[in-house]
């Protein structure tokens, strides 16, 4: 059985590259996570898990993480990533995760409906919110990367 994860961090970034996938590698590296294996997982934040502003990952390591990512090959196309997580007074966290077409801003407010959501769906009282989002102008060929790391 894999532990429980009891850290997390808040993380985004974005890069261009000749190729959607150098993109992507790029935006990986600006928000700290391009030299780890990362092993997506939905959108639960285990209860008690501690906050840090940044998490040192060892290099190759298996990363559980919660993410929101997009490419374009449009010059000028704005897209973004961003992520958000609700803390309750106690137990289980939700993350959420979207990306796409739209501001920085816009993606924020988008977020923030989504946990709300996510909340009153569970019937839990919504006491701490964070979120992370990032913004990028293609160049060429563009990425955006937002996530939740978890970590033990």
């Amino acid at each position: 059985m894999l532990p429980t994860p009891t850290k997390f961090t808040l993380t985004a970034g974005a890069g261009e590259g000749k190729t959607p996938l150098n993109a992507f590698d790029r935006a990986l590296l600006a928000a700290g996570a391009g030299n780890v294996n990362l092993v997506r997982v939905s959108s639960i934040l285990p209860p008690g898990a501690a906050y840090l502003e940044k998490i040192a990952l060892p290099p190759g390591a298996l990363v559980p993480v919660a993410y929101g990512a997009h490419t374009s090959t449009i010059p000028g196309e704005i897209i973004t990533a961003v992520v958000g997580v609700g803390i309750p007074e106690a137990g289980f966290g939700v993350i959420m995760e979207h990306s796409g077409h739209f501001s920085k801003q816009k993606a924020e407010e988008i977020m923030r409906g989504m946990v709300a959501e996510a909340f009153a769906t569970r019937g839990l009282p919504l006491v701490r919110y964070m979120v992370k989002a990032v913004e990028h102008r293609v160049i060429k060929t563009g990425a955006v990367f937002a996530g939740v790391i978890l970590w033990y």
